[in-house]
């Protein structure tokens, strides 16, 4: 074990977080997947579920340990040719998505032969940002207009985001919402970002228009999106089934107090359909009480932290927007669903990283770790090789100058030879 951590290079902190919420997340996977077992026709054996979550935290690792070894930027010339690989998977999931439990999962596919669901939005999350990264690098110096950036960068952004949309608004406002953090950061045009989020803003306007006045499957999650804010903007006269989740997820809240149930103790676990996955921060906070839902947002937050540590120290300006573009994302995400838990939000169906449950999402989430520790790699390597080099010109000068010390009292002493009465002066 000391052998392989003494393997891992990048930002040792950065893996202490990653690895710190992973092991934390057995336990409230644990104790919430009862849920599961009991439920419909299921066998009431828990301990499969923590071998399944084991297995994919394991795999989550592997992808870190294989992605950080990878030079980053070997990714900017993968995003461009990956991008029209991913209009296609996300096309075939929007037509061809696979039902979960009889609810309209038509942001999921079934993978061949190995029977895992996976839902490509969150692979296109990762290489869209990588590309937007790219693009903002590959401009830095040249003076960007409204109609060639336009081409270039938002087109296929839009083409991403017009394939999520109608199956997943979340993921899809999550994304866009990045993207115009990013190019902020990037020093993109302000004027030019406003007139992006209003030619947005128009687009969905048209989009739900068009769902409303021509009703298809494709477009049925749009009364699903006005329901869920209705009832958030509203609190009366609201419909028992449709908030079952919400208010189940605040009395769990509500029963942890300060210190909790205690671990597998939770009551609200048995009532809540997605305990294990977007409502697991309920879960934690009724057996570990406010002291550990504060310290689950802690350590998210200490992470938030390194990545801005990490996009300063990054030497080159892909890198830093690498890490501001994958980093900044994970944590936000964290915050939306702690917020929904609380009733801050309205529910997305955002996942808690690196502790929900659920194969696609902890991988993802590990790829894009994978890729912000091999930028800190790379500052690292470059910080050795500095110090090396400088213990070398040390070295190099401590020989010359012992060198010269040599010379001179050698040249002293011939001097000396040469000249007798200078040796008298010198004991004078």
């Amino acid at each position: 074990m000391l052998a392989l951590i003494k393997r891992l290079r990048g930002d040792k902190v950065i893996w202490a977080l990653v690895a710190l919420l992973a092991l934390f997340s057995f336990m409230p996977v644990f104790s919430a997947s009862s849920n599961l077992a009991y439920a419909g026709a299921g066998t009431g054996n828990t301990v499969s579920y923590l071998v399944k979550h084991l297995v994919h935290v394991l795999l989550g690792f592997a992808i870190i340990y294989q992605i950080h070894k990878v030079p980053y930027h070997y990714y900017r010339s993968i995003s461009r040719f990956l991008l029209p690989f991913l209009w296609i998977l996300l096309a075939y999931t929007l037509f061809k998505g696979t039902v979960i439990a009889g609810a309209n999962a038509s942001r999921w596919i079934q993978l061949p032969f190995i029977g895992i669901s996976f839902q490509p939005s969150t692979l296109a999350f990762i290489v869209l940002m990588v590309f937007v990264a790219r693009y903002l690098s590959k401009t830095r110096e040249e003076k960007i207009t409204f109609k060639s950036s336009f081409i270039d960068l938002w087109i296929p952004v839009g083409i991403t985001l017009l394939f999520i949309l109608p199956a997943n608004f979340s993921t899809a406002a999550l994304i866009f919402a990045m993207i115009l953090m990013l190019v902020f950061v990037g020093k993109y045009p302000l004027k030019y970002i406003l007139g992006i989020l209003g030619i947005g803003l128009l687009m969905l306007t048209f989009f739900i228009l068009v769902a409303k006045a021509f009703p298809n499957p494709l477009t049925s999650r749009v009364d699903t999106w006005e329901a869920r804010i209705e009832r958030f903007m509203n609190d009366e006269n609201q419909d028992p089934d449709e908030v079952y989740q919400i208010e189940r997820a605040k009395t769990a809240i509500a029963s942890g107090g300060i210190y909790g149930l205690g671990p597998g103790k939770s009551v609200q676990k048995n009532f809540l359909p997605q305990s294990s996955s977007d409502f697991i921060y309920a879960i934690i906070v009724e057996e570990f009480g406010l002291f550990g839902g504060l310290s689950i947002l802690g350590i998210y937050l200490l992470l938030f932290f390194r990545f801005v540590i990490a996009a300063h120290k990054a030497n080159t300006l892909f890198g830093k927007l690498v890490v501001v573009g994958l980093g900044f994302p994970i944590v936000f995400q964290a915050f939306i669903n702690m917020g929904v838990a609380v009733e801050l939000l309205p529910t997305t169906g955002q996942t808690l990283p690196l502790i929900s449950s659920g194969g696609s999402s902890i991988w993802v989430t590990c790829l894009a770790i994978g890729i912000i520790i091999n930028v800190t790699k790379k500052e690292e390597e470059i910080a050795q090789e500095n110090a090396e080099k400088l213990k070398r010109d040390e070295a190099l000068q401590k020989l010359i100058d012992k060198q010269l010390e040599e010379d001179s009292l050698e040249l002293n002493e011939n001097s000396e030879e040469a000249n007798p009465m200078q040796a008298v002066l010198n004991k004078k």
